[in-house]
């Protein structure tokens, strides 16, 4: 069995897994084989060292890596032999040892552990009980700062003691009173699964020498993405036998926004003066050309004690290709034209090739330009662009300001960001209005127009209803003011956007998330040429065409769209890196520290050992940034990368000859409009007749002369007038020989007319 275990491995891999006691670091490059490793080392364990699996703990940092290692061992071992092996994620691993042992720390063993949603609905309650306005202490953020102190081991008291702003302070009451509610509740959340197990080991030495005594031989995985309470917590289980055996790479260490702490893997031979160190060096992945350009990357960086110099004995394969892109458009529509070659030729399936790039902001252009050529493809581990949320909000604004009639979009924003309308109130006013036989908007017309009248609303419900009616309003009557990206500048600017998501999701993901606003202005460029009425419906119609293609996340074979941190631990055939600019990748916010930027050169290096095959790295000329271009300048990395290794790019000074719409084919838009649909959109431009008057605006100096007549609209219809625009009838009338329509204009106010007089025009 010993040679069968073996003879699958080099001479490193031989190595590592015959390394039995004492404390074992092993640096594994990309492709090197790793998880073999892992496996092959616990086989031999269990196999010719006879070591019983009861006294083997192994801990991953997903369940589908422990799943596969345990269906992995099985192969290796024959079903059932490693059924004694304690394998799972740290979190998995810590709830076991609490089920059994947290009696000690004076908690039942029933605990409940409370899940993403369950910690915010508790951390709003938190809020409540401290009388803290959710509106300026978001609850997802505050939480957030909860949890980065529990991953370095910090409790509230020390938090307390560290703190020096008011956010600390606020931060530490909450903190305090989180921790409170979750002991009554009996529940922990997943940073206490690990918190209090490292707490019951420190304050109970009993009980963790249980567990050092039952635990022989211990190996984790991803040892360079732990925080300090995970390494906190293995270094305790391995203080008194030390046979820790560890896997990892400072070179893939790419999540210190978690808590993961690079210092762990590189001062594990401080820790452990007597560590045998194993460089695995050899790729099984990738062709040469690609890992020299990897390696040629990160090697540009700062010097490592053990600089790995990663090689493979496959063949050196095509050259990696640089290509420039005029702009993220032009970019897209190239990485997009070269997919749909490549499988064209029969070379590689949909499913063997990935696009990766830095910021999910960036994915717009890209889906657009797979959608152009209905290039099938998904999104790995993210939303759709169109289908985020603050994009959908702030879609939700702009059909307001194109119909603000649209139920669906009054209520997303009725209360987005807060402005103390809630589910109550909200009720309170479907139910007015639904009594009204009108859209919310009109009732809140109404309720404008008419101050005296009955309604179920308090005073202070009443203004905010009404400073919402005001903010649609405007957004109507800049929308006939200016073009589509000047509607959208007013619309951020006024809704206050950037404020709202980094108070409600802090600087981290509230900057993601600004980013893809940012981009959704951008989007907005493709429409400058249209006429200025048409640009806001073309682009919500274009836009609910990207969106309705559900039924793609069904198909496996699929071209993969991912973030760069999300790819790590996949690999590709053909993988397409974009957006390799300065402000891209590296990204702004590491410019100015030298460990940020360090993090964003791994991250490339991750990014380009993902590919095994084929290798393409994009970047543009010119990038729009919020609706403004500017020339782009390539990424700092490719500089680092020797002529000689990859295809030099086709530089383009100048645009593309072809302008192209949003879905990149060449734009049908001209001056009169989109496929002869000017004036033939919904309730707009209907016929009027020369002369036409008002009641209440400009009058005929001759009326019509009054003739009996019965009444001919009708609550709820929908009409149009030559002054005000487009309206909906609120009520109708006989007055004498005439009809007075009641109408609620939007961004008008609501008139009174009288039909023979205002030249009414029946919208179908």
């Amino acid at each position: 069995m010993d040679g069968d275990l073996l003879g699958s491995l080099n001479a490193a891999q031989q190595q590592a897994v015959q390394t039995l006691d004492g404390p074992v670091l092993v640096l594994a490059g990309p492709g090197s084989g790793k998880t073999r490793v892992l496996t092959h080392r616990i086989a031999f364990l269990i196999g010719p060292a006879g070591i019983d699996p009861y006294n083997i703990l192994a801990v991953t940092f997903t369940n589908k890596a422990a799943r596969e290692m345990q269906a992995r061992l099985d192969n290796l071992l024959g079903a059932g032999k490693a059924a004694a092996l304690t394998v799972g994620t740290f979190h998995s691993i810590c709830a076991r040892f609490l089920r059994r042992d947290i009696v000690h720390l004076g908690r039942e063993r029933d605990f409940a552990i409370y899940d993403a949603d369950d910690q915010q609905r508790l951390m709003k309650r938190v809020l409540k009980d401290e009388n803290l306005d959710e509106k300026k202490h978001p609850p997802r953020a505050i939480h957030a700062a909860i949890s980065r102190a529990k991953n370095e081991f910090v409790d509230p008291e020390e938090y307390g003691r560290l703190g020096r702003t008011y956010y600390d302070e606020v931060v530490t009451r909450c903190y305090k009173r989180y921790q409170q509610l979750l002991r009554e509740s009996n529940a922990l959340d997943f940073d206490d699964l690990l918190v209090e197990t490292v707490r019951l080991f420190e304050q109970h030495p009993q009980v963790l020498e249980k567990y050092q005594d039952r635990y022989l031989y211990m190996l984790a995985d991803e040892y360079q993405d732990t925080n300090r309470v995970q390494y906190l917590l293995l270094k305790l289980l391995a203080r008194k036998r030390r046979n820790l055996f560890v896997v990892g790479d400072e070179d893939q260490s790419v999540y210190a926004f978690r808590g993961a702490d690079i210092r762990n893997i590189r001062y594990f031979e401080d820790d452990y003066p007597d560590a045998r160190v194993v460089l695995l060096e050899q790729n099984y992945r990738s062709t040469q050309s690609i890992l020299d350009v990897a390696q040629a990357v990160i090697q540009g960086g700062e010097k490592r004690k053990h600089a790995k110099r990663i090689w493979t004995e496959n063949e050196r394969g095509t050259l990696v290709q640089i290509q420039e892109g005029y702009d993220q458009e032009d970019e897209a529509q190239q990485v997009a034209a070269e997919i749909a070659r490549l499988i064209a030729s029969s070379e590689y399936r949909p499913g063997e090739i990935a696009i990766m790039y830095r910021t999910n902001a960036q994915s717009r252009s890209i889906e657009e330009a797979l959608m152009a050529r209905s290039l099938p493809y998904q999104l790995v581990g993210g939303t759709r662009f169109y289908e985020r949320k603050e994009i959908k909000d702030a879609l939700a604004y702009l059909r307001l300001a194109y119909n603000p009639n649209d139920t669906i979009s009054f209520s997303r924003v009725l209360n987005w960001p807060g402005r103390g309308i809630g589910d109550r109130s909200e009720d309170e006013l479907n139910r007015w209005a639904a009594s009204l036989s009108v859209p919310n908007y009109v009732a809140l017309q109404l309720l404008a127009d008419e101050p005296n009248t009955q309604t179920p609303f308090t005073a202070r419900m009443r203004k905010a209803l009404l400073d919402f009616l005001t903010l649609i309003d405007e957004l109507i009557a800049q929308r006939h003011q200016g073009d589509l990206g000047e509607l959208m500048d007013f619309l951020f600017g006024r809704v206050g956007f950037q404020e709202a998501l980094l108070r409600e999701y802090g600087e981290e993901e509230g900057g993601e998330r600004w980013a893809n606003i940012e981009e959704l202005r951008n989007a907005s460029v493709s429409y400058v040429n249209l006429p200025r009425e048409n640009q806001l419906p073309i682009f919500l119609e274009e836009v609910a065409l990207v969106s309705d293609i559900d039924q793609m996340k069904e198909n496996r074979d699929t071209i993969t769209c991912i973030t760069l941190h999300q790819a790590k631990g996949l690999e590709y055939p053909v993988v397409f890196l974009v957006g390799l600019e300065e402000g891209l990748l590296p990204h702004s916010r590491s410019l100015d520290e030298k460990d940020a930027l360090e993090e964003e050169r791994r991250l490339f290096y991750v990014g380009a050992t993902r590919a095994k095959q084929r290798l393409y790295l994009f970047y543009a000329f010119r990038r729009a940034t919020f609706g403004r271009t500017n020339l782009a300048q390539p990424s700092r990395f490719l500089a680092d990368i020797p002529k000689a290794m990859v295809k030099p790019p086709a530089r383009r000074a100048t645009a593309p000859s072809q302008q192209t719409s949003m879905f990149g084919g060449r734009s049908s838009f001209g001056s009169s409009g989109v496929g002869g649909r000017v004036g033939s959109l919904p309730g707009r431009n209907g016929p009027t007749r020369p002369g036409a008057s008002t009641f209440g605006a400009s009058r005929s100096s001759t009326p019509a002369p009054a003739t009996p007549r019965a009444a001919v609209f009708f609550a709820g219809q929908k009409v149009s007038h030559a002054t005000f625009g487009d309206g909906v009838v609120v009520s109708s009338k006989l007055v004498e020989n005439d009809e007075e329509v009641t109408v609620a204009f939007a961004g008008k106010g609501v008139k009174r007319l009288l039909a023979s007089f205002a030249n009414l025009q029946k919208v179908e």
